[in-house]
């Protein structure tokens, strides 16, 4: 695994958060998506080396939206960038950890993606990402 990718925070109003953000770092998103697969829009700053990743949801019945409504907004994952996602899963499952996808997804940021269930990781959602080239 190699340096963590990004932070993933989970709001409920993308908007706001945006200008809550611009003015904490000093600048603007770089960039703003859907992932349908998800059902959130993601807003991402860049913080020096740093990213950080805001996903508000766009269906009540989606993940974000159900973290929020059990925990409130807050940092959601941590993502790490691997070379080789198909193989840091099995890596991973091999470890006894429990891999949330089957296969890797096309996530936000030109990423393919995956993730490790929290219950192995001290409570911390953990999301693979490797670059799609």
């Amino acid at each position: 695994m190699g340096k963590i990718e990004h932070l993933g925070i989970a709001v409920k109003d993308l908007e706001a958060a945006n200008a809550v953000y611009e003015k904490l770092l000093g600048t603007a998103a770089y960039k703003q998506e859907a992932v349908e697969s998800e059902s959130v829009t993601t807003s991402f700053f860049k913080a020096g080396d740093n990213k950080i990743e805001l996903l508000a949801a766009t269906d009540p019945g989606s993940a974000i939206a159900k973290f929020i409504e059990k925990r409130g907004e807050g940092i959601h994952h941590v993502a790490f960038a691997v070379e080789n996602i198909v193989a840091e899963m099995k890596r991973l499952e091999q470890e006894g950890f429990t891999i949330l996808n089957k296969e890797p997804k096309r996530g936000a940021d030109n990423k393919l993606v995956a993730f490790v269930h929290p219950k192995g990781t001290n409570g911390v959602l953990v999301e693979l990402c490797q670059e799609i080239k």
